[in-house]
């Protein structure tokens, strides 16, 4: 017993040892002071390197070797999106944790501001033209990955009642008579208005008259705080230029106790999309969709995951503010 317990003893400090060369490599990664503004960066959002490179005004080979750097010691990951790569935060331990919190704290400096906001337009304006110029085929390209039965029952199954909801991008307004039928009022936002059209044809059509039509962004949302009882985002995110900002503004717009529902790819390969539907983005991982939820400041709470013939799968996820 006592030879056993001696042993124990002894293999603690021997994997205390072993972490060592780790943390240093760790703290050695993000002790330079580019590579500080880079991780305050990418805590709102993915970037590309070419992004990147605009906002830094870094030739690529300097931008690579950083985050080359970054990504061997764990603190951000990559993902491949058509021709492009894109970074975002990672690291989970308390230690990092610690030191996120502090590094985000700092603000961007303003031509590092004023780049990011730059991006950002030009991401939301892409996807503006998109619906614009191709709205009348919406539904038989979007079908093309997902069709409306294929989420929208199963995410009018997960709402709780409530007096007011709002779907951010109702696209052919479908789903607006599940809302009108269980909400005493509906605000249905989108920032296309060709879709916006769309959807307030169908509801007309319906006779739904408890919907309020506003074109907008979800900033539009946010400056009505503690308003919404459920809020639905149907097949949106992979579409819009910041998807955890949009977390973060619809959090902002939710009741105490209020639910945020979430039908979304998962992360795929089908690089077709881009083009084909207006895609932004291929999918996202259910941990992002998890970890952008939690630093919005919102709770996991119901999921369904469902597989389609074409090889695209469907996350619905329910997202509750405390």
């Amino acid at each position: 017993m006592l030879k056993s317990d001696s042993t124990a003893v002894q293999s603690q400090p021997a994997d205390s040892d072993s972490a060592l060369p780790q943390l240093a490599a760790t703290l050695k990664a993000a002790g330079d002071p580019l590579r500080l503004e880079i991780l305050r960066l990418l805590s709102q959002d993915s970037y590309s390197v070419l992004e990147l490179c605009r906002i830094f005004e870094l030739r690529q080979p300097a931008l690579s070797h950083h985050l080359k750097v970054l990504a061997q010691a764990g603190l951000v990951s990559k993902r491949r999106e058509g021709n492009n790569l894109f970074y975002r935060r990672t690291g989970s331990s308390p230690l990092l944790q610690r030191l996120f919190a502090s590094l985000d704290q700092l603000p961007l400096t303003e031509s590092r501001a004023e780049a990011v906001g730059q991006i950002a337009a030009e991401r939301a304006e892409a996807s503006r033209r998109f619906f614009a110029d191709y709205g009348n085929r919406f539904r038989e390209q979007q079908e093309l990955i997902a069709s409306y039965s294929v989420y929208g029952p199963q995410v009018a199954q997960l709402l709780k009642p409530g007096r007011h909801a709002i779907e951010v991008g109702p696209g052919e307004g479908e789903f607006l008579e599940e809302l009108a039928s269980r909400f005493a009022t509906v605000t249905a936002l989108d920032l296309s208005a060709t879709m916006l059209e769309r959807a307030q044809a169908f509801a007309d059509e319906r006779a739904l008259a408890n919907i309020e039509f506003v074109c907008g962004d979800t900033r539009t949302a946010a400056a009505r705080p503690g308003s919404a009882d459920s809020i639905v985002v149907n097949m949106v995110l992979h579409h819009t230029p910041e998807p955890a900002q949009i977390l973060r503004d619809l959090q902002a717009a939710l009741k105490s106790g209020g639910q945020l529902l979430v039908a979304e790819l998962q992360d795929h390969r089908q690089d077709w999309a881009r083009e084909a539907c207006g895609d932004l983005w291929l999918g996202f991982a259910p941990e992002q969709l998890s970890s952008w939820a939690e630093e919005a400041g919102l709770d996991n709470g119901r999921s369904v995951y469902s597989a389609l013939r074409n090889g695209f799968q469907i996350q619905i996820r329910e997202f509750i503010k405390p």
